[in-house]
């Protein structure tokens, strides 16, 4: 049976055997028969890391360092609330800091961003993830909206069904309206800056088919 620690665009976390591309984690969450209690995190550091660190291999959900979480892409990952690791992936932390700094003219340490990263995830005194509302026109690569009631990626002029183990149907992305944001509001900021995230293979398998038909 598959253990709870994938993380959804909406960030709930379940249980589903695919794994996905980036690993990170929010703190100490896990109890010691490997499921769940209530908490949802431990601390406000919440990142994204590379599934492959120097070879180094770890049962998951085992040890009370770290609860491991997994994420389809990192598109997932920031829709969620989570960062670049500023350890085993430096220079995207290196480019997700410098994005931010552009956008907010100051450039941050790891708690400044983490404190402004929570308000900005979680809706006060739940759980629940903090959605807003803007145009949908305006959104950059690599956010995530909630569009006919499921999770969908933006990718340039398109929209990307989420699935579990990869992107499914693609549709044409409204010219105008508003849609419900999943990714939060900083991190927007960030991916209008010229942060580039990395995405799940079926992103680009998708997008290669749309310019092959010309559309």
């Amino acid at each position: 049976m598959p253990l709870q620690n994938r993380v959804l665009p909406t960030g709930e976390i379940v249980a589903i055997p695919d794994r996905g591309t980036l690993t990170g984690n929010r703190g100490i969450i896990h109890r010691r028969d490997q499921t769940l209690g209530t908490a949802r995190w431990s601390h406000h550091a919440w990142i994204c890391c590379t599934l492959d660190w120097q070879g180094r291999k770890r049962q998951v959900m085992t040890g009370r360092n770290w609860t491991e979480l997994f994420f389809l892409d990192e598109a997932v990952a920031l829709a969620a609330g989570h960062r670049p690791c500023g350890y085993c992936r430096r220079d995207a932390y290196a480019s997700f800091v410098t994005a931010w700094t552009n956008q907010t003219g100051a450039r941050p340490k790891a708690p400044e961003m983490d404190k402004v990263l929570h308000a900005a995830r979680i809706m006060p005194g739940t759980r629940a993830q903090l959605r807003h509302r803007t145009r949908i026109d305006a959104l950059p690569t690599g956010a995530m909206i909630w569009h006919g009631g499921s999770a969908h990626l933006v990718l340039e002029d398109r929209l990307l069904c989420y699935g579990p183990d990869g992107y499914g149907a693609m549709i044409s992305r409204p010219k105008s309206g508003s849609a419900a944001v999943l990714t939060p509001e900083p991190i927007i900021n960030v991916l209008r800056e010229g942060y580039t995230p990395l995405l799940h293979p079926s992103a680009a398998k998708l997008r290669q088919c749309h310019r092959l038909r010309g559309n």
